[in-house]
């Protein structure tokens, strides 16, 4: 059996990247390993979900490994008028995507390094 442990991303905004995750989707920076590179660990309780590690620059395709890029990642929310709320106080520009078919509706936004992310809520 297999369960989801983590995402990791790389970013120049190490910082920047804490506060939006803090902020604007409610983790906490937590224990993390006595790693040789700087990084955080972003919880969702006990779960250290989101894995930053700061790199010199925003990572770029001109080389093959930096290539290799998260698309997005996906979380289920709940109350999306108070998540639209905070992206709007936050000042995040956000697209809200119903998905066909389904009861389910997305909200898409980016993070500072521009990883997508969506939020999906039942309606």
């Amino acid at each position: 059996m297999l369960q989801f442990d983590h995402v990791n991303i790389r970013t120049a905004k190490l910082d920047e990247a804490v506060a939006f995750y803090e902020r604007v989707l409610g983790m906490k920076s937590g224990w993390r390993p006595d790693f040789p590179f700087p990084g955080a660990w972003m919880y969702i309780g006990e779960q250290a979900l989101v894995h930053l590690v700061a790199v010199p620059e925003t990572p770029s395709a001109s080389t093959e490994m930096e290539a290799l890029r998260l698309e997005h990642f996906a979380l289920t929310g709940q109350d999306m008028a108070a998540f639209k709320a905070t992206l709007e106080r936050e000042q995040v520009p956000y697209e809200e995507t119903p998905v066909p078919g389904t009861n389910i509706v997305q909200l898409n936004f980016f993070d500072p390094e521009g990883t997508h992310i969506h939020v999906d809520f039942r309606v």
